[in-house]
């Protein structure tokens, strides 16, 4: 498919589209291997689907951060090329569905013509960095987060080191202590903290949720704001250089650390030091598109019809900023997913000039409008109203997060979207008063992997199956007392009881009663939880947990009208099979020529970090003609010394591991990227040769 790429985009961000463009053919041909593929277009934003055929584009909008005329763009390419549905994740992104993959380079380019970018938005790269949206507005921040992530992101965008690791990498930052961006479950989280005056941040390292929740080590109580990134680098490049490859469960940092141990992992994060690009990072509080605060213009005042669902409104989604006369407004979105003209009529009206242009989507699946004079309050509550979208109960209890779970994803075990919109109904129309609860939160994910954040959730819930009379039905898992405590700290819900779906909210209706009943006066949630403990919750529920003499109904999922019956989605079409040693030194070629690019460049350290993955592409190569398994990239150089240079089918003085990890003894420099380049033309020179022999003799 032709491309056509607007005069205004980036060349280097041309390049990448084009490069998409490419591969997709190249797909097409059978040129590619299926897995191959799968991680060059995730790392690109394009994630397969239940469905066959359709793509899932994640679009990456770093700390949730985005303006009107994105927001018009995101919901015309959504018409263009999707389902005009647009769904805010909690990780800050937005993902449209149904997308044809050879659809996917033009709707980046369209995208890119107003600085949205879909990559490293998936994959196993630097995720979407999330932030506070409160950040900058918050009346208890220390500083404003948002210039210290924006660097962030800038930094990791495209750096050859964390472009092929073994699993995803995670980062958040919160505006204050309250940590309301959930640094505890990151693999990098920061809290700012201030220090003889100088600004810094306590830095939580190695947390995550998925099937195994581990929290996060504290790694600093106060590390210098010119230190974040450069100790970052470090930890990132130790992950990629020992975490998991083969055990994709086993992959991500968590686990590394665990079976390392916390001391020695910083160990090798303190010896990388001397090879990482910059010894500081001084970032510029004032380097990023700050915040327009608009002009005081004439309004008449607006008369309300429903004066009580106003105050009610007022009470639960707008908050006092720390600028003196302006308010923010939580847009509370159910299930964070709304069509393609109310998107574009949102932002037709933060674009009047009653508020800042600018959106920050929540982690709660959300939209925070910021700046708006109290005098404008009532006129747009009026205009969201029209929308559908002054419903009160933001961030509350009444206000659910779910991933899209079975509606489209390839993991979805049970229906997150119909649950949820289940329960919200039954908030709604019988406890209407938890619109003012903040404390209690109700989280729900398809599966395990916690997309819809279940494991940090007061009451959360992931999707299971069950079986019953020798049928399946869906379920869910319930589990309780996950929360926030604060500065880095948290707790992982622990794991009650499954329930059939659609005995869940009988289940919520239990314990909200309960909750009713033997709460103590003023007493929170998880106060009530961890008081009374796992086994009396266990004990009240498990009545609604029975399959006996269940109703048809049970049958079928939520938000569904066929029988249920588990199955996984069906990805993209099956590749051919292929030479896979030719594969792997097909790519060590292109990294050979990416190394060669950054030092023309005079990009010392993307030329040392680029020349390094020759050694690695190269060696896991021919590791894999002997049929060695290579788990992690310390594991290849490791196991390349024993089967080829031992075995003296590949001359180095010294070894191997000698060779290679040169990379963490010598500081970036112009002469070391060229004696380094030069070791990596050898190397891939003997490898080519290496392989010519084998397969004569084959």
């Amino acid at each position: 498919m032709s491309i056509v790429l607007n005069e205004g985009i980036d060349q280097v961000v041309k390049k990448d589209i084009l490069a998409l463009n490419d591969k997709i053919q190249e797909f097409n041909a059978g040129k590619v291997s299926d897995e191959k593929f799968r991680s060059y277009r995730l790392a690109r934003g394009v994630y397969g689907q239940r469905q066959l055929g359709v793509q899932m584009i994640r679009i990456k909008l770093p700390y949730g951060r985005l303006n009107s005329e994105q927001m018009i763009r995101i919901a015309d390419v959504c018409d263009e090329f999707a389902s005009g549905v647009m769904h805010a994740t909690t990780r800050q992104d937005i993902q449209i569905h149904h997308v044809k993959l050879a659809h996917t380079p033009q709707l980046w380019a369209k995208l890119e013509e107003k600085n949205i970018t879909l990559r490293e938005a998936c994959g196993n790269t630097v995720r979407n960095v999330t932030g506070s949206a409160d950040a900058g507005i918050n009346p208890n921040e220390l500083f404003d987060i948002t210039p210290y992530a924006h660097a962030f992101f800038k930094y990791f965008l495209r750096n050859p080191i964390c472009q092929e690791m073994g699993r995803k990498f995670k980062v958040a930052f919160s505006s204050d202590e309250t940590d309301n961006a959930f640094t505890y479950i990151h693999d990098l989280g920061f809290i700012p903290k201030i220090q003889n005056n100088e600004r810094g941040f306590k830095v939580v390292v190695g947390g995550g949720l998925g099937a195994q929740p581990f929290h996060a080590f504290v790694y600093s109580q106060f590390l210098h704001v010119d230190d974040f990134i450069p100790f970052s680098e470090a930890v990132i490049r130790v992950f990629d250089r020992y975490g998991e490859r083969t055990r994709r469960h086993k992959a991500r940092l968590k686990y590394l650390i665990s079976d390392l141990g916390f001391e020695a992992f910083i160990a090798l994060v303190e010896e990388e030091r001397l090879a990482i690009k910059n010894k500081k990072f001084v970032v510029d509080p004032n380097d990023f598109t700050k915040s327009v605060i608009p002009h005081e213009n004439g309004m008449q005042i607006i008369s309300i019809k429903d004066e009580n669902k106003f105050k009610a409104w007022f009470k639960t989604n707008v908050r006092k900023q720390k600028q003196e006369g302006f308010f923010s407004i939580n847009v509370k979105l159910p299930l964070g997913n709304m069509d393609t003209d109310t998107a574009r009529a949102l932002a037709q009206l933060v674009a009047q000039g009653y508020s800042a242009d600018e959106f920050r989507i929540t982690v709660n699946q959300g939209y925070l409008i910021k700046f708006v004079r109290e005098q404008y309050l009532r006129y747009f509550f009026q205009e969201l109203d029209k929308l559908g979208l002054a419903e009160p109960g933001a961030e509350s209890a009444a206000d659910i997060a779910a991933c899209p779970g079975t509606d489209t994803c390839n993991l979805g075990i049970a229906s997150s979207y119909g649950l949820a919109e289940e329960l919200e109904k039954v908030i709604r129309e019988e406890y209407p008063d938890l619109i003012y609860n903040n404390d209690i939160k109700i989280k729900i994910s398809g599966c395990m992997n916690s997309c819809g954040q279940h494991g940090l959730a007061n009451i959360g819930f992931h999707g299971m199956s069950m079986k019953a009379g020798g049928k399946v039905l869906p379920a869910m898992q319930l589990l309780l007392g996950g929360g926030v405590k604060g500065d880095g700290i948290g707790l992982m819900a622990d794991k009650i009881v499954k329930v059939p779906a659609k005995g869940v909210p009988d289940v919520l209706r239990a314990l909200l009663n309960d909750y009713q009943a033997n709460g103590l006066e003023g007493e929170y949630f998880n106060d009530y939880f961890y008081r009374l403990g796992n086994p009396y919750f266990y004990n009240m529920l498990k009545p609604l947990a029975t399959t006996e003499n269940i109703s048809a109904d049970y049958f079928v999922d939520w938000g569904n009208s066929e029988t249920y019956a588990t199955a996984v989605g069906v990805g993209e079409c099956a590749g051919v099979m292929l030479d896979l040693v030719s594969t792997l030194l097909n790519d060590t070629k292109e990294k050979l020529q990416n190394a060669k690019d950054a030092l023309q460049q005079g990009i010392w350290a993307d030329s040392i970090y680029w020349s390094y993955a020759v050694f690695i592409s190269g060696g896991k190569a021919l590791l894999t003609s002997k049929d060695v398994n290579c788990n992690t990239q310390h594991g290849i150089i490791n196991d390349f010394d024993t089967y080829f240079v031992q075995t003296g089918e590949y001359s180095v003085e010294g070894s191997f591991k000698d060779l290679v990890l040169k990379i963490n003894k010598n500081e970036p420099s112009e002469d070391f990227a060229k004696e380094y380049l030069a070791d990596a033309e050898r190397f891939f020179e003997a490898m080519e040769n290496l392989r010519v022999k084998q397969t004569v003799t084959v």
